[in-house]
């Protein structure tokens, strides 16, 4: 071994703070590049790009509960005293297809899960229902099923369209941004992914890390000990590459170094063409025969050496140069960490300043307990006497600037149904509520029991419309969770108190103390088939044509932009805008996505639909512009200072630009028919 006399020992003079250390750290890369797996592989895995749902969930209109499917209007003004009666016309049961239809004054009956026959927009309970046999006035008994001699259904309560029936697209609809880039995917994410019909998806690459353990003291596990020699067991080797595993790398073996320099050098060199990191053991104090940064510094850089830290102080940090050999699309060279011999020590270095590295790398969350307590964001009222197991999301509201002195996480009930995967998705625990609980108020302490120890809640959460736009700018914010639930709707929970921002679109009637940071103008309109063969020009050929239309819900930008089109119609023709409205053939059949209206018209289940210029060229149909609309961004007053409301704010203003980068707006907007920026505070 050349150099290891004792004038040359590397001493520990300058001792680094954790703080540099961390830096050092940082300033290695070790990431891998993306790969696609089977989704059978991916649990555990970390998503490289959004997955937008391709299909709508549930492809198909179905009944939410066991009954009869109706025309609702056949039951209007239907009692326990005077109850509407109806032709049975058959059943249809979950997983066949319906050869019935509902035509007026009939019914037939549904069992839950069935798709909804023809003619039919309703469900009523079977609780609330029944039997009137032939020559027989009388029922034959509340809730029972129907028989085969059952001709007639006596239905003893009135429904609107629409209720007890889970419409196509209502779990998650065609165009929906399913699951965004950094989601690390568990069962909820894989049972989702499958229900869009997923067979393999894009996720990020796990580190490839080399463990080399040094010292001629050391032996294999396994091997003959000879303790008369101070020979013992290599700990590290193995403790290491469980700690590799469990941060998300993928961790490599190579035989054990002696502290031979050639030795050394030869199995370094070798572990840094194979892998994005090089971990080794021991060679790391000051010793003559501690040869390691040598290495280093002969065949890479040395970062640093040594940490002010117990234990630990022996640590190295650097990179390895790359042979002529070694895989051009790994680099030239290869991040090093060398870990005191210890194995407390090692294992301490390892998970204070290692694996957070490599799970950042791995795009792996940091670790978190199993259970938290947090405060409820909002009031959630319950009265049924049973024991309410409650999907909760978490919002860590650490950082904010917020009136309430109070730093535990935010806690906001997160229920769409017991038919809806997307609960899961966007929830991250569960509140046990107990039978005698009748409400939990605003503030309130609750117990959250994590899905997983590792949840990692949202850094920012997000309410309000649905946009290709803002799609694509959530993609660039670190962990942010969005939920579509419509302008107004956005607006009343941004008032409520529990979201950061809202996202409206078109015109609003709701106040709340809120900052405009942002926002874009969309064209939106009508959308027809390729050519438009029934030359629609605007919303008087829907009131005045034989058109079947598909539009969107109540709550959403479009529809209220549609509304006030109608009412300037009507407002031209001295009309009433409901008379109007009932006139369009489909006004009532909506659909909770942007682009599910426009994937009708491309089906041939529309003749037009209410939609954006962006979908409607990018699925290939005719679009008739009604005007811009204008998109806005809300952030609640007391989160404004907020670090991820900064960071989407300075996004949408173009303060995130780097060098020559367009602004991350710009660049959306550029890309996206039918787009423009606003003015900054132009609501």
């Amino acid at each position: 071994m050349g150099g290891d006399a004792v004038s040359d020992r590397k001493e520990f003079r300058d001792l680094a703070t954790p703080a540099a250390a961390r830096e050092a750290i940082a300033s290695l890369d070790l990431s891998p590049s993306p790969e696609t797996v089977p989704l059978r592989e991916a649990r555990g895995r970390v998503l490289a790009d959004r997955v937008d749902a391709a299909v709508d969930v549930p492809g198909f209109d179905r009944a939410s509960m066991d009954g009869y499917a109706v025309r609702a209007r056949d039951t209007f003004g239907a009692d326990e005293a005077d109850p509407a009666e109806l032709d049975l016309v058959g059943a249809v049961h979950a997983g066949a297809a319906p050869d019935v239809t509902v035509d007026p004054g009939a019914c037939a009956e549904v069992s839950t899960g069935a798709v909804m026959p023809d003619g039919a927009d309703a469900v009523v309970m079977v609780e609330r229902t029944d039997e009137v046999d032939a020559g027989d006035d009388g029922g034959s008994g509340e809730g029972d099923a129907a028989t085969d001699d059952a001709s007639r259904i006596a239905v003893r309560t009135s429904v609107a369209p629409g209720d007890h029936v889970m419409t196509a697209g209502t779990d998650i609809a065609a165009g929906a941004r399913a699951l965004g880039p950094g989601t690390r995917l568990t069962p909820r994410e894989i049972g989702l992914l499958s229900a869009l019909g997923l067979d393999e998806v894009p996720v990020k690459g796990r580190p490839r890390v080399g463990i080399v353990s040094t010292g001629d003291e050391l032996v294999r596990p396994g091997d003959e000990l000879d303790p008369d020699r101070g020979e013992i067991y290599d700990v590290n080797s193995t403790t290491i590459a469980a700690g590799v595993e469990e941060a998300g790398g993928e961790p490599v073996l190579y035989p054990h170094a002696g502290d031979d320099y050639d030795e050394m050098e030869r199995l370094l060199r070798r572990a840094a063409d194979e892998c994005d990191l090089v971990l080794s053991s021991g060679s790391t104090s000051a010793s003559a025969v501690d040869v390691i940064y040598r290495v280093i510094e002969a065949r890479g850089e040395l970062l640093l050496h040594g940490v002010a830290v117990k234990p630990g102080k022996p640590m190295l940090v650097g990179r390895l140069d790359r042979t002529d050999e070694a895989d051009d699309s790994r680099g030239s060279e290869s991040a090093y960490i060398g870990l005191p011999g210890y194995p407390v020590s090692a294992l301490t270095i390892f998970r204070t300043f290692v694996a957070p590295a490599i799970r950042e790398a791995a795009g792996q969350p940091e670790p978190a307990t199993a259970t938290v307590e947090g405060r409820m964001g909002v009031e959630e009222r319950y009265a049924e006497g049973r024991l309410r197991l409650m999907p909760v999301g978490l919002l860590d509201l650490d950082e904010a600037a917020t009136a309430a002195a109070d730093d535990r996480p935010l806690v906001y009930p997160v229920d769409k149904g017991s038919g809806a995967t997307t609960s899961l998705v966007e929830a991250d625990g569960v509140v046990a509520v107990d039978p005698d609980t009748e409400y939990l108020d605003v503030g309130e302490t609750v117990s959250v029991d994590l899905f997983s120890p590792d949840v990692r809640p949202p850094t920012l959460l997000g309410v309000g419309e649905d946009d290709p736009a803002l799609n694509r700018l959530l993609d660039r914010l670190d962990n942010p969770r969005y939920l579509a639930v419509g302008s107004r709707e956005g607006l009343r929970r941004l008032r409520d108190g529990v979201p950061d921002v809202a996202v409206t679109a078109g015109p609003t009637d709701r106040d709340v103390d809120a900052e405009v940071i942002g926002g874009w103008a969309r064209e939106w309109g009508l959308v027809v088939p390729e050519g438009n063969p029934e030359a629609v020009s605007g919303p008087a050929d829907l009131v005045d044509g034989d058109l079947r239309f598909r539009n969107r819900q109540t709550v959403s930008g479009l529809r209220s932009s549609l509304d006030a089109a109608l009412d300037d119609l009507a407002s031209e023709r001295d009309a009433d805008r409901r008379a109007l409205a009932e006139r369009i053939d489909g006004y009532e059949r909506t659909a909770k996505a942007f682009e599910s209206p426009v994937r009708a018209v491309a089906a041939g289940d529309a003749d037009a639909g209410l939609g954006l210029r962006e979908t409607a060229e990018r699925l290939g149909c005719g679009f008739v512009s009604l005007g811009e609309q204008s998109v806005v961004v809300r952030a609640a007053a007391d989160r404004v200072e907020r670090e991820p409301v900064a960071a989407l704010a300075a996004a949408l203003d173009g303060r995130d630009g780097v060098g020559d980068d367009e602004a991350a707006l710009d660049a959306i907007l550029a890309d996206l028919p039918g787009y423009s920026r606003n003015s900054r505070n132009d609501p």
